[in-house]
């Protein structure tokens, strides 16, 4: 995305890296936990209540993993040159003409069709084989989702500009360091949270849908499915403990 020079570079793998290790020990260990507390739910039935203060513990570990880049993305920016942010920009162009194909195509059967098998295939990579009529159900549940991928374009676009322009004001106003992060703070919470009031009473909806359609699909399953989910749980489990365990004191 933005064409770092040999210096901009070693800057950046030095931090992943600091980041990787403190994601390691700090946070990897509480993921676990969160692990194997799903795999004991997940013989269970559930419900849309529960599954939303899952999604709230989750993004409550985004906000944490994300605080902790501040720092570190606030200094990169005040390195970053306007042939840098003109890259970016083309960058942005480039991914916005992927997302076009993938989520709004012309055609809105074919719209529906691949909304239909990306809900499958994520069901899939849960639970393994869905049959027919499970694949039948979910397109039901598909047809009456809110998902509005065209207000979700334009709220993509809106914090792409955001970013821009946030990037050319730290290099025309040669920020402080602080500025810098206030800037980057900011910007997060408004990727979590829109200013726009009516993007974020969708993404409210959206979400509550999310945590029905998910409740609906894990009470439909066999026992079997929901044993591969044990397992798909369990794996993550192995790794996350093999990545801990080779955490930089």
């Amino acid at each position: 995305y933005a064409d770092f020079n040999d210096t901009q570079s070693l800057q950046v793998r030095k931090a992943l890296a600091q980041w990787h290790a403190w994601h390691r020990r700090a946070q990897l260990p509480d993921y676990t936990a969160l692990l194997v507390r799903a795999q004991a739910e997940a013989l269970e039935p559930t419900s849309a209540e529960r599954v939303c203060k899952w999604w709230e513990s989750a993004r409550s570990r985004v906000d944490a993993a994300l605080e902790s880049t501040v720092a570190p993305a606030a200094e990169l920016l005040l390195s970053v040159t306007p042939q840098q942010i003109a890259h970016i920009e083309r960058r942005y162009a480039k991914a916005n003409a992927e997302f076009l194909d993938d989520y709004l195509q012309a055609d809105p059967v074919q719209r529906r069709k691949e909304s239909i098998q990306r809900a499958v295939d994520r069901a899939e990579s849960f639970y393994g084989r869905i049959d027919e009529a499970q694949r039948e159900r979910i397109a039901k549940s598909v047809a009456q989702s809110p998902f509005d991928p065209e207000l979700w374009f334009g709220e993509r676009k809106a914090r792409q500009q955001e970013a821009l322009q946030m990037m050319r004001r730290l290099l025309a106003e040669r920020a402080s360091s602080d500025a810098a992060q206030a800037a980057v703070r900011t910007y997060f919470e408004r990727m979590t949270l829109s200013p726009r009031l009516d993007y974020r009473r969708y993404a409210q909806a959206l979400t509550e849908y999310n945590c029905q359609f998910a409740a609906d699909l894990h009470n439909m399953t066999s026992a079997a499915q929901r044993q591969a989910l044990v397992g798909k749980l369990k794996g993550w489990e192995a790794d996350l403990r093999a990545l801990s365990a080779g955490a930089t004191p």
